[in-house]
Order: structure tokens, then sequence, then C-alpha cells
């Protein structure tokens, strides 16, 4: 008889604990998801959680009814007399997203007594807040008068804080009768811009042009940035540094100590005297990635690695 009872009374424990498991996990993976657009004031409603969650308002206060934030500045707040969510402070997206294509953030929200929690996401949506810009506000060019036709001259480009759309869309170049603007789409690394010689130039003509490059991103209307551009011409130099290769590849281990040699590249001009000297630097298009992990030796063209290489980071520079 006793036997009986200890069994169902285990019977009855194994179903109780089943019962809670089930419970919490049913309550804990309750999901809300609201939307707002970034820089709205403080104090803007998010949403009503208590409606959405179908909780009673009237024991929300007793409950102690909070988010549940790390931060030391939380981004949110609940009403614990009506269950509303409130925006705590302004929230800039580039902030908490820099440029990610969706910018969510997790919230847990709490009740006690008995305790229960709430899984809530918060999309913040992108506003054109920002207005593209260059790294420069004047780039200088020097342009010999013997370059020919079709020389390519590549630009830093604009950058935008904004996402997607709002980013950085297209460029424009003042009208001139010497060169034409030429976009390189680089997917995720951005768009590039690179100035492209129509027609030769003549020092005896002119000894400098102005242009100006404008930057516009995808808001309507536009913001935009500028960038003056001016071209020195150069008396003859009659010929450009060459490369010994159209392309350098390289294989190496990641986790090589700093100082490691990676490559060296080689270009000569067939110019004399201070015309034949070679300096070498990285691409503008080069990203500051690349460039905080390896150095390169303008003299000699020695490419070596000056941080920390992770293949799991990145497997291809």
């Amino acid at each position: 008889m006793e036997q009986r009872g200890l069994e169902k009374r285990m019977v009855t424990g194994r179903f109780t604990r089943c019962a809670l498991a089930v419970l919490l996990w049913s309550v804990a993976s309750a999901q809300l998801r609201y939307s707002i657009s970034e820089e709205v004031n403080e104090g803007a409603v998010v949403g009503n959680m208590a409606k959405d969650l179908g909780l009673d308002r009237s024991t929300l206060k007793t409950r102690k009814y909070r988010v549940v934030s790390g931060g030391a500045d939380p981004l949110f707040s609940v009403n614990e007399n009506d269950g509303v969510l409130y925006v705590s402070r302004k929230i800039d997206r580039e902030e908490v997203c820099a440029q990610s294509s969706v910018c969510l953030i997790d919230l847990k929200t709490v009740l006690e007594n008995p305790l229960e929690v709430h899984n809530v996401g918060v999309e913040v949506l992108d506003i054109n807040d920002h207005a593209p810009s260059f790294p420069e506000k004047e780039k200088t060019l020097e342009v010999s008068e013997t370059v020919p036709a079709g020389a390519r001259f590549q630009l830093k480009p604009a950058t935008d804080p904004d996402s997607s759309s709002f980013s950085v869309q297209q460029y424009k170049l003042s009208q001139n009768d010497h060169f034409r603007l030429d976009v390189k789409d680089k997917g995720k690394d951005g768009k590039i811009p690179v100035l492209v010689l129509q027609k030769p130039l003549d020092r005896e003509a002119a000894q400098s042009h102005s242009l100006v490059l404008t930057a516009l991103d995808g808001g309507k209307p536009p913001k935009s940035g500028q960038m003056a551009i001016v071209i020195n011409v150069l008396d003859v130099n009659d010929n450009i540094p060459m490369f010994s290769n159209d392309v350098y590849s390289a294989t190496l281990m990641e986790n090589v100590v700093v100082g490691t040699e990676v490559i060296q590249v080689n270009a000569t001009d067939l110019d004399e005297g201070q015309n034949a000297e070679v300096i070498y630097s990285f691409g503008h298009s080069v990203s500051s990635n690349v460039i905080n992990l390896f150095d390169l030796n303008e003299s000699t063209g020695q490419i070596t690695v000056k941080g920390p290489i992770d293949y799991e980071l990145n497997d291809k520079y």
C-alpha cells in the first residue's frame, strides 16, 4: 500500500515538473515585435505590450512589470500601470547597429508572482539623417600633359553612416572638357569614383583645371556632399611607373608574427632622375581594415604583416 502511494506521488511529481517545464517554455517563448524610426523623441510610444500579450493591467504594478536591460543607459522602459513600452532616450541607429541591414534590439520583460518572461524585439528603422562626406574637402592631382586619353585616376570614395538606400548611391562630376567619371561598384565596400581622361592635357593652354565631384545618397530628396578636385598639369614626364605584374598574389598562414614578409611588388619608370623615382602606396580603394593589418614600404614595395591575421574573420584580402 505504501509502495503504491509512493509510486503515485512520484508520478504526480513527474507530471507537475513536466507541466511546469512546458508552462515555462511556453511563457519564455512568447514573442512580440515592434518597429520605430530612429531619432524619435524620448517618451514616444513603441507599443502596448500588456494588450498585445493579453496581460491583466490591474496586476502589472503589484507584479513589478519591467524591462530587463543590461545597459546603464536603457533605450526602453515600460509603464507598470498600463503596460505600454516607451522610448527612454533618442536612438541613433548608426550608433546602435552601425550599418547593419536590420537593426533589431532584443528585450526581455519580467513579471513576478508568478514569474513570466517575454521576449520583445524592437526594430529601429533608418531615416536619412546623414549626408555623404568625403575624407578630403579638396584633392589635388598632378597629371603630365603626356598622359594619354583613357588614363584612370581613382579617388577616395564618400561615406555615409546611413544604411541601405540611404547610403551613397551615385556620383556626379561637374561639366568639363577633359575628364569623365566612371564608378566601380565594389559591393559591400561601396562605390569607388574614378576620373577618366578623355582629352589629353596641354600645359601651354591651361596649367590647372578645377572640378567638383558630388556624392548623392538615396533619400528623397537626396542629401549630397562635395569634393573639389584640382588638376595640376605637369610638363613632360614621358613615362608612368609600370608594375612587373598586373596582379600579385601570395599565401599566408594565419597568426603569423608581426613583421612577416607577405610579398614584394616591383614597379619601374623609364624616365630619368626624379621622374624615375617610384614611391609605393596602397590604392584609395584599399579598406582601413587592410591598412591596419599590412604595411607597405614606400621605397622598396615590400608588404609585411603588422596586425593579427585571423582566417575566421577573413580568408582573403
